[in-house]
């Protein structure tokens, strides 16, 4: 397959040695789980369930709410503890709802939807649904709802069902050893999912330092004439999905546009996993596989482990920390976040928890611009990082939003190439924030105009018409006097 260069990116120390060679194992039960019902972008789930409320397997115990949301399932049996406020492994540790489960040892599976006996012959909504009911989202870390995904076949005409097996963040090597392990699940869920999108082609792109994944996904694949993997260069930030869908059809995705507008549907190799099993066993995304890496941690592994158990859970399994760590990580160095300790849970978005020591980090005190232009050579959205910095600093950021800044995507390789170790994703970040909480403010502000505008309208109506109704009703009494003294 010919490959297409993308623009900037940037070869950080990938230290995936760490764990690339450690097979998938799988975490014991923890004597408690912690469900979010926030655990995708869109709307929260609504909780099902109560204390004291017993729960089996698989069961779902929070209903989406909306379109763009997705129920949430027990990982395990048990007893449900509390349905609480409980720190979210986010920056901010600020609590959210989350309900407790505490598993019964017995695993009990509760009764799993029928599996769909040949998904080919299944209609895009029945897969659709499936998958909706399954609560599968986005495990790349997006953690966009996959059903609302699977419905872009109907708006657009599709060429490629594109899976983002790059992964090219440092540490992380959860999605490469899913696609050693379990290559059959992961291509056949990429079917049913073409299937369903309508899209006559499946392009798996893997980067190359990852050779026995790309074997393994090249050998089932080999079964499939529409199937095919395509090894791209190892270059951060390739597994972005604008970067990885241009390595692989040359086409540059319009600004705030969708790659499905040029034909191309983009889902992470896990998530494609997780698609085969709740279809061909009706079975909900209970469970993900992990990264734990980092020099802090005394055996790193990839682990598989339920959802809601908590870090500290995984942590302990590989062995404790060997010493304190500098910093820890939800996700990967470059666009993971700041976790605000070891007692936050999994959620679905967790595909990888870095312990770091200071020599793993790029910390250093920020000092004056050197205007070298590294960051503007870099930038994959071809974007001048160092202006856009300028403006934020002052505040003025509709100058920012001039220069594009709400098309950073926040891969941090500008902050990571900076000589000057300026905090520029932060910046950025810190901008998108604003001008988002500003143009929700002015829609609002629209809103209730429009509102008032149309209360108006009715107050001036009724008024018009009480006016008409008393000048009738004076019309008719006059008219009756008339009447009355004619008669007399």
């Amino acid at each position: 397959m010919k490959l297409f260069p993308i623009r900037g990116g940037i070869h950080p120390e990938y230290r995936k040695e760490l764990t690339s060679e450690m097979a998938i194992e799988t975490l014991p039960m923890p004597a408690e789980l912690f469900i979010p019902l926030q655990q995708h972008i869109g709307a929260p789930a609504e909780a099902m369930v109560c204390e004291g409320d017993l729960v089996k397997k698989g069961q779902m115990i929070a209903r989406s709410q909306g379109v763009v949301s997705a129920p949430q399932h027990a990982p395990t049996s048990g007893r449900i503890k509390a349905v609480a406020e409980i720190p979210a492994p986010h920056a901010s540790g600020l609590p959210q709802p989350t309900i407790v489960i505490e598993p019964d040892g017995k695993d009990e599976w509760a009764d799993l939807p029928a599996p769909i006996a040949d998904p080919f012959a299944a209609s895009r909504e029945e897969i659709s649904e499936r998958v909706a009911q399954a609560g599968i989202v986005g495990l790349g870390g997006a953690t966009f709802p996959s059903a609302v995904k699977l419905s872009l076949g109907i708006q657009h005409k599709l060429e490629i069902l594109l899976i983002n097996g790059a992964e090219c963040e440092p540490y992380l090597t959860c999605d490469d050893r899913v696609m050693r392990e379990y290559a059959d699940q992961v291509i056949d869920g990429a079917r049913i999912m073409a299937h369903a999108l309508g899209a006559p082609r499946v392009v798996i792109g893997i980067e190359d330092n990852k050779p026995q994944a790309i074997e393994a996904m090249r050998k089932v694949a080999a079964t499939f004439p529409n199937v095919e993997v395509a090894a791209v260069p190892v270059q951060y930030p390739m597994g972005a999905e604008r970067q990885l869908t241009q390595a692989i059809t040359g086409i540059e995705t319009p600004v705030r546009r969708l790659t499905a507008e040029i034909g191309v549907v983009v889902h992470n190799a896990a998530t494609a996993r997780a698609v085969h099993q709740a279809v061909r066993f009706g079975r909900p995304l209970i469970a993900r596989v992990v990264t734990v890496s980092g020099k802090a941690v005394r055996h790193p592994k990839n682990i598989e482990a339920p959802i809601g158990a908590m870090v500290s859970d995984l942590i302990a399994f590989c062995g404790g920390l060997a010493t304190t760590p500098h910093r820890l990580v939800n996700g990967g160095p470059m666009m993971g976040q700041p976790l605000p300790s070891l007692e936050v849970p999994v959620v679905k978005g967790t595909s990888g928890i870095l312990a770091l020591l200071a020599e793993e980090t790029n910390d250093a005190p920020a000092s004056p611009c050197i205007r070298c232009g590294a960051c503007v050579n870099i930038c994959p959205c071809g974007l001048v990082p160092v202006e856009m910095a300028a403006f934020i600093r002052k505040d003025h950021l509709d100058d920012a939003a001039k220069l594009g800044v709400q098309d950073c995507f926040s891969c941090g390789s500008c902050s990571w190439v900076c000589p000057s170790h300026i905090p520029l994703v932060q910046y950025f970040n810190y901008a998108k924030g604003m001008l988002s909480s500003q143009a929700r403010e002015e829609r609002k502000n629209d809103r209730v105009k429009t509102l008032a505008e149309a209360r108006t309208v009715r107050l001036e109506k009724a008024a018009e018409a009480r006016k008409a109704m008393l000048a009738a009703k004076k019309a008719q009494a006059a008219t009756s006097t008339t009447e009355d003294k004619a008669s007399a």
